[in-house]
């Protein structure tokens, strides 16, 4: 008995696709350039969205242009708008128009890079691409790269990788307890939770302090690593940072290596921030002692205009990255395992989006030199709102300035800054964000926008101005 066969209905045709994506396009380009007219934080209350939105999914097709509408109406509103040249908080963060383009190659093509062999344009131009930046940044190229979603990931990583290279056994048993890892008291909080997620402990995390430049200071870990030795522990891992969060300082990475050199613990990196201003040649030497770590991050999706997310994990043991985490079931295995590198072995996770691709658009793109113009107007225009500030006897700068972030506070007490932060954040103009230093409130000012200019500073300074004189009132 035959039995006939038909195409499952599609709610959305080629051509309904053809149309929208179009329509898109055309909206992404708008957006772009009307960017400035939106709000850089919503004027939203927690819950507000929720509220609005249907409580149950649809059971039936609905229009692909009832959806636009809908996101324009519904979603829009709801945004903080990451890609807005005012957005000033945290690391400002820029997704180009060629970065956008490859993200809609990449989903059409939706591939999972986790084997060669499932998808050999992910691995090899992964490959390619990470061996460009390592060239723009002066590194060895002994550095193997590989790409994870973000740094936090990537430390995790290298705390795995580290464990691994003193203890092996841990693989299969645990670590025993004992195993420390150091970083400065400015260091980001995904060491710590990198730390909890590996099984070392919070405890086990130990805090190095500060010079008067927020910099790791090397006599304090070496006292902290002899101390761990004679109470029985051993020095695992020491993260150093290029590019703290809280203020961008610079840790003294060459002379970190020597005492990791000295212990045999690894060293960790983490320039995801600030790394990316190597590619300046006046900027190389943030790097210096660089080549002597074990492990690394620069985050092209910081401060190469490279849409979230995409971080570059370096290491010159990727026998031991690998030794730590492969694990590859016979439904993996492939004839071309002996000649192939398959980057499922490197990580902790086994699918991977084709992120390659959207840097080999920027990096072709732009070009090393349009790149290093971009970065250097941004170094530039924050020494211009330090001169600003520096001008006005009511402002005080609070930190070094070394690359687009700024550091700035009112003189005087906490609660006129707070205000000052919290009323220019409501007010849509920009978005701005904060730290403690010293024991007082500081407001942070990023650049790092593709479209960001000296008009768009101009429009914050001028409010904080008129907030210094009025107080707020």
């Amino acid at each position: 008995m035959s039995h006939a066969t038909s195409e499952p209905d599609q709610p959305v045709s080629i051509e309904d696709f053809r149309r929208a994506a179009h329509e898109a396009v055309e909206w992404v380009a708008r957006y772009l350039e009307e960017v400035r007219q939106y709000p850089v934080l919503p004027r939203l209350k927690p819950g507000e969205l929720t509220a609005r939105l249907p409580r149950f999914a649809p059971e039936a097709p609905e229009p692909l242009e009832t959806i636009a509408r809908d996101f324009e109406s519904e979603i829009l509103p709801a945004v903080t708008h990451w890609n807005h040249p005012r957005f000033l908080a945290y690391f400002a963060i820029s997704g180009s128009p060629p970065g956008i383009l490859a993200e809609l190659l990449s989903a059409a093509l939706n591939v999972n890079g986790m084997l060669w062999k499932t998808c050999p344009a992910a691995t090899e131009l992964e490959q390619v691409t990470l061996g460009w930046l390592r060239d723009w940044l002066g590194l060895d190229r002994a550095f193997f790269g590989i790409v994870y979603d973000t740094a936090s990931i990537g430390c995790l990583h290298a705390l795995v990788a580290a464990r691994h290279r003193i203890c092996a056994e841990a693989r299969q048993q645990g670590h025993p307890a004992g195993l420390k890892v150091y970083c400065s008291e400015f260091a980001h909080s995904s060491i710590e939770k990198a730390a909890i997620t590996a099984g070392f402990g919070q405890g086990n995390v130990r805090k190095i302090g500060a010079d008067a430049e927020y910099r790791m200071r090397p006599d304090d870990l070496e006292r902290a690593i002899e101390e761990d030795r004679r109470a029985g522990c051993a020095p695992c891992c020491v993260v150093a940072t290029v590019g703290t969060t809280a203020v961008a300082s610079v840790d003294p990475v060459d002379e970190l290596a020597g005492i990791c050199e000295r212990h045999r613990a690894w060293l960790h990196v983490d320039a995801a921030y600030g790394g990316t201003a190597a590619i300046l040649p006046e900027c190389r030497h943030i790097l210096d002692g660089c080549d002597r770590a074990d492990s690394m991050i620069v985050n092209p999706h910081k401060w190469l205009l490279t849409p979230v997310d995409f971080s570059a994990f370096y290491t010159r043991h990727p026998d031991v990255l690998r030794a730590a985490f492969s694990l590859t079931p016979e439904y993996l295995r492939t004839a071309e395992e002996a000649g192939a590198v398959n980057l499922m072995d490197y990580g902790v996770q086994l699918g991977r989006r084709f992120r390659a691709l959207k840097l080999w658009f920027v990096m072709r793109a732009y070009g090393r030199q349009g790149l290093q113009q971009i970065v250097r107007t941004h170094c530039a225009l924050a020494q211009e709102f330090v001169s600003w500030l520096q001008a006005d006897p009511r402002f005080e700068l609070c930190a070094p300035v070394h690359f687009s972030l700024v550091c700035f506070r009112l003189r005087g007490p906490d609660a006129p800054n707070r205000r000052m932060l919290e009323e220019i954040n409501s007010s849509g103009i920009a978005l701005l964000s904060h730290t403690v230093l010293n024991d007082r409130f500081v407001l942070r000012l990023a650049i790092g926008n593709f479209q960001t200019t000296r008009d768009d500073l101009r429009q914050v300074w001028l409010f904080l101005r008129e907030f210094a004189e009025t107080g707020g009132a």
